[in-house]
């Protein structure tokens, strides 16, 4: 997940709704406030998109086909996933707080203004940057490997040439579980619940295609692979991990 700002920019969100035409409405609107919505109609359908993209916030209907909101809401939670806005038609107190319960981070009965529920997004992206930044205050560790600098409080990794490397939030929650185990083969189920939280249906593949991201990006600044892959096994990040 990118840093959330309240301005929109390169913040991905995950229209999910039954709705052909509320969520064609939802996501052309946030497209052209400058934010990037990817619709889905189901929780497979969502599944998949997070699957491939690191989405920042996901606006959920609570009555969608199979699986429903408020267990999807709960499975995202428990994950540790993206922050997410329940939509619901039922506009009763007692429905609120049953998807505050499960997870939620805001909750707006249904029919909602377009501009109502981009102030809600602004403001759960806001809230959840300050939380990031009042956390990142009480974390301050370096990792030092190959020239590369780390620094956990500022989520910043800089290259040998000094060049600033921008990662996901995803990219860099695997870089800190190689980093804390370097020279290790982690299985990908152990990177998969690392990762995006032990109860995660995620499957290899998306494990893979994360590792892979990042491998690209930090041997874009070095000249020798820093993750090996080990057939059957899982990854290993091969070099020297020390700690400021």
């Amino acid at each position: 997940m990118s840093t959330p700002l309240d301005t929109g920019g390169d913040i991905n969100v995950a229209i999910v709704d039954d709705d052909d035409v509320l969520r064609t409405e939802i996501s052309s609107y946030l497209n052209k406030n400058g934010y990037t919505a990817h619709a889905a109609a189901s929780a497979t359908e969502l599944d998949d998109v997070l699957s491939q993209i690191d989405i920042d916030i996901i606006i959920l209907d609570v009555v969608i086909p199979g699986e429903d909101g408020l267990s999807v809401c709960r499975r995202i939670a428990q994950n540790r996933g993206p922050a997410v806005i329940l939509l619901s038609g039922m506009g009763d107190e007692i429905d609120r707080i049953v998807g505050l319960e499960m997870g939620a981070d805001d909750y707006i009965a249904k029919p909602c203004h377009p501009r109502e529920l981009l102030a809600r997004i602004r403001a759960v992206l806001r809230r959840r940057s300050e939380d990031y930044l009042q956390s990142s205050r009480r974390t301050k560790m370096l990792y030092k490997f190959s020239g590369f600098l780390l620094d956990i409080s500022r989520r910043e990794l800089k290259a040998p040439d000094g060049t600033i490397i921008l990662l996901t939030e995803r990219e860099f929650s695997v870089l800190g579980i190689f980093l804390s185990s370097p020279m290790t083969v982690l299985s990908r189920d152990e990177l998969i619940e690392s990762t995006y939280g032990p109860n995660s249906t995620m499957d290899d593949r998306a494990i893979d295609v994360l590792v892979g991201r990042l491998r690209r990006k930090l041997e874009a600044s070095y000249d020798r692979p820093l993750i090996k892959t080990h057939r059957g096994a899982g990854y290993m990040f091969a070099c020297d991990v020390s700690k400021a």
